[in-house]
């Protein structure tokens, strides 16, 4: 199994978690495979690349952050490309894009605790989903600043994700407690803030982030507790601008019940979407590695960060 076989799989299986993870996981993949490439011309590797591209970006469809990654390094090496020759700065040029983007990614999360920690105060009830790290950056650098929190966390089914959360803040020494996902509206009472992070934004504010997230947006909301969300800006999906739907990924039965049950219940239709979409009103602020924004100004965002042009979009 190749380097990109092994970080497709690991994507697909869940082994890496975290739209932030895995866009450096696979870019960290595409600059190991460059490494490796034989080729017979520049365009050779050019296409090479972007069909290894393709290729991982099947591996979470839902996770916009992962094509945005790999759209970065290899739009931004080709630009570069047509000014070199030889198969070494060639490589070298890929291999410092790749770089560039994980260096990036790593201190988005950590600009986006220092932003968003100021807006939780001292003695605040917080409520996290899933295991996102930009949220987690948030929550962990307000304790580091000696605020005075309380942390709830959903153990996030199928898949338990926030059970990991739920470790790492107690490691880190938050005052933290797991509830079963269903128990948010009995807790929510007692929630100053809920604090999620994102697998994608479309152009409309809207947050597509693991499934559960939408029904605590609503239980936020008619419980008047704020509801703020932490991604990265390459999170945001350029394609929504132009109508184009994010896709909800599905994933498999057996994550839900055994194959033992199906086989007892065959006539049972079993259906695990790993996300939903909460509405940009339900939503009182991004917090991205650049500020603190409402959910009607991604468009300005996206544009400011990544020069948006529609012709590129539409190409």
């Amino acid at each position: 199994m190749n380097i990109l076989e092994k970080t497709f799989n690991d994507i697909r299986r869940m082994k890496v978690r975290g739209a932030g993870r895995i866009a450096r996981f696979a870019v960290k993949a595409l600059e190991e495979y460059c490494l490796t490439l034989d080729f017979s011309s520049k365009e050779d590797f050019v296409r090479k690349l972007e069909e290894a591209g393709e290729y991982l970006k099947g591996s979470r469809p839902t996770a916009v952050s992962l094509p945005n990654a790999i759209n970065y390094v290899i739009n931004n090496f080709k630009r570069e490309a047509y000014n070199l020759e030889g198969e070494g700065s060639l490589k070298d040029s890929f291999k410092r894009w790749c770089e560039d983007f994980i260096e990036k990614s790593s201190n988005a999360v950590k600009n986006i605790g220092l932003i968003g920690s100021k807006r939780i105060r001292d003695g605040d009830v917080l409520l996290t989903h899933c295991n996102s790290e930009a949220a987690l950056s948030i929550i962990l650098t307000a304790h580091e600043q000696n605020k005075n929190i309380k942390v709830y966390c959903t153990e996030t089914r199928p898949k338990f994700q926030g059970l990991i959360s739920a470790s790492i803040l107690s490691q880190n020494g938050v005052d933290v407690t797991l509830i079963v996902d269903s128990a948010v509206r009995y807790f929510m009472n007692r929630v100053d803030q809920v604090i999620v992070g994102a697998d994608a934004i479309a152009a409309n504010g809207a947050i597509v982030n693991k499934i559960g997230t939408s029904l605590i947006a609503l239980a936020a909301k008619e419980a008047r507790s704020r509801f703020m969300v932490a991604a990265e800006s390459y999170k945001i999906s350029p394609q929504t601008f132009f109508g184009d739907l994010i896709t909800i990924e599905e994933r498999p039965k057996y994550e839900i019940v055994s194959k033992d049950w199906l086989s007892k219940n065959m006539n049972v239709k079993v259906s695990n979407p790993s996300f939903d979409i909460t509405p940009a009103e339900y939503v009182d602020a991004i917090v991205t590695e650049v500020g603190i924004f409402p959910p009607q100004g991604i468009f300005i965002l996206y544009k400011e960060m990544y020069g948006f042009s529609f012709k590129d979009v539409l190409q």
